[in-house]
């Protein structure tokens, strides 16, 4: 196998931030067997709405699915890689905190 990567945690990339209290949801994406890797990219502000931590699916991209992880006062892209996306659709969908 390759080297080790120093910013990577299971199937999950942390080079860059995490937006608070999206890492335990991403770690229950990661635990689907059909995930390849979930990198997380740009963060955003957003206004304060007081609502809970949740991940959104937005589309399919040429590598899997993009989402967007959201609480209270961030926005941030998030990709997950996988070779088939209807499925992996299906089943992160079926993740109560996934809208």
């Amino acid at each position: 196998m390759g080297k080790d990567n120093k910013y990577r945690t299971n199937k999950i990339k942390q080079e860059h931030t995490i937006i608070e209290d999206i890492l335990p949801l991403l770690e229950k994406v990661a635990e689907l067997d059909i995930i390849k890797s979930i990198i997380p990219g740009r963060i955003n502000r957003r206004g304060g709405s007081g609502i809970p931590p949740h991940l959104k699916l937005k589309y399919p991209t040429p590598s899997g699915i993009k989402i967007l992880a959201k609480n209270s006062s961030s926005i941030q892209e998030v990709f997950v890689v996988t070779d088939d996306v209807d499925q992996a659709m299906k089943l992160i969908k079926e993740i109560k905190f996934v809208k």
